[in-house]
């Protein structure tokens, strides 16, 4: 169910677009008590925004609004090819002549309800980074559906999945879309619920199957249970749920504004085994080709090689002995245990990414060439944001209960993290991450 907020946004979405074409009534506008607020055949702009907003609609307005010509299949094919011929990693998924007739017919065939249309063609003309994304979400889905030997059905359900998912998005503060923005709680309580507000959108439409409906509302829940809005686990997720996860990382990888996007993809896939299907991100990752990237334009850490050994050594140094002895109470040793599995997780994902200390330490900084010296860069980025992440959740659920020796032994742990984070960030910005 959309909340006021919703409706706000929306409602100022809709009057924008009337400024951009034509936008016309379908049918009367009426508010819930039945009374009627706009004729139909009206044309929409921005002028109409306040009265529209004085009342509590007993429709949504994107039943009873349509633009001419609207987004169809067509259209959908026409932009995945251009995203593909534009962008080397899509264009890989349409290499095979057969997988890119299965992907592009199935994406034409998508059922595309009027006011799902309307909403689409809003978007491609004043969402436009939004529409991009829906149409790399759509091919990246269906690819990953196809590559995975899944049914035809089960493709046409991803390919959906991926065009719908964030279709709520339009229905929220404008300023999420924008790449790099800070954002206030309010915003962020926005971003939690667009899963929610984009699955009970498309639900409205009894063409969709259910399980259309469910990927959406899974599309940021990942298999350790540290995604959103559910904190869903392994198998408490749909197939379909695990590959639009995935697609969502892939997707936001190649957004606007993202540089050397095949490198960083291959690291987070690598650092976040504990987040996405393995099988699925084989397949993302045999299609990568980060060793072609042109490294020039990121900031590089003088000395990466240093700072994942110091991460290690924080890694390494959990206070595992304390936080299981007899003085540590039975329920912050339950709050704290996850905490420790996703720091062995974390030392493990760093090792199988070619940076376990005895690696590093035959490396030496003065071997390392441009390409490897990012590679290592962005690595230390991610493992720090990671181990920040960890801290964060140390604090949040550590109560001393009065034992100050592990009290102190804890304070020294979280002391030794902000260190090490400090030394790498101090010349690399997490957000160039």
């Amino acid at each position: 169910m959309q909340t006021a907020t919703d409706t706000q946004y929306f409602t100022q979405a809709v009057t924008e677009f009337g400024s951009v074409r034509q936008v016309l009534t379908t049918q009367p506008i009426y508010n819930a008590k039945g009374v009627k607020i706009i004729d139909q055949g009206v044309a929409m702009h921005p002028g109409l925004y306040d009265r529209l907003m004085e009342h509590r609609l007993s429709a949504p307005i994107e039943d009873s609004v349509s633009s001419q010509p609207a987004v169809n299949g067509h259209a959908l094919r026409k932009g995945i090819e251009d995203l593909a011929s534009q962008t080397p990693f899509f264009g890989r998924m349409l290499e095979d002549r057969e997988t890119r007739d299965i992907l592009l017919d199935g994406v034409e065939r998508i059922h595309l309800p009027d006011p799902i249309a309307f909403q689409l063609t809003m978007a491609k003309d004043i969402r436009p980074t939004l529409y991009q994304h829906l149409l790399s979400t759509t091919l990246t889905a269906s690819w990953l559906a196809a590559v995975s030997g899944m049914s035809r059905l089960q493709l046409r359900i991803a390919a959906t999945a991926g065009l719908l998912h964030d279709i709520g998005m339009l229905h929220l503060d404008p300023r999420l879309l924008e790449y790099k923005s800070g954002i206030n709680r309010s915003q962020h309580r926005q971003l939690v619920s667009h899963p929610m507000v984009s699955s009970a959108l498309i639900e409205r439409h009894k063409e969709y199957p259910r399980e259309v409906v469910q990927a959406v509302m899974e599309h940021h829940e990942f298999l350790d249970g540290s995604g959103y809005p559910r904190n869903l686990r392994e198998d408490g997720l749909s197939p379909c749920g695990k590959l639009m996860a995935l697609t969502e990382l892939v997707t936001g990888a190649f957004a606007p504004g993202r540089e050397i996007p095949e490198l960083r993809l291959s690291i987070l896939l690598r650092m976040n085994t504990h987040r996405y299907d393995a099988k699925l991100s084989e397949k993302i990752l045999a299609l990568l080709r980060p060793q072609e990237a042109s490294v020039d334009s990121i900031t590089l850490l003088d000395d990466p090689i240093s700072c994942l050994l110091e991460i290690e050594r924080v890694l390494g140094a959990w206070p595992e002995d304390r936080i299981t002895s007899a003085q540590m109470p039975q329920e912050q040793k339950n709050n704290l245990r996850p905490i420790a599995a996703q720091a062995l997780k974390l030392s493990r994902n760093l090792a199988q990414a070619g940076t376990a200390p005895e690696q590093l330490e035959q490396l030496g900084k003065e071997s390392l060439d441009p390409y490897l010296q990012a590679e290592l860069t962005l690595l230390a980025s991610e493992a720090a944001w990671q181990l920040r992440a960890l801290a964060r959740q140390v604090r949040r659920q550590w109560r001393t209960e009065g034992d100050q020796t592990t009290e102190q032994t804890l304070l020294d742990w979280l002391s030794s993290v902000d260190t090490a984070i400090s030394r790498t960030t101090r010349e690399y910005s997490a957000d160039d991450a």
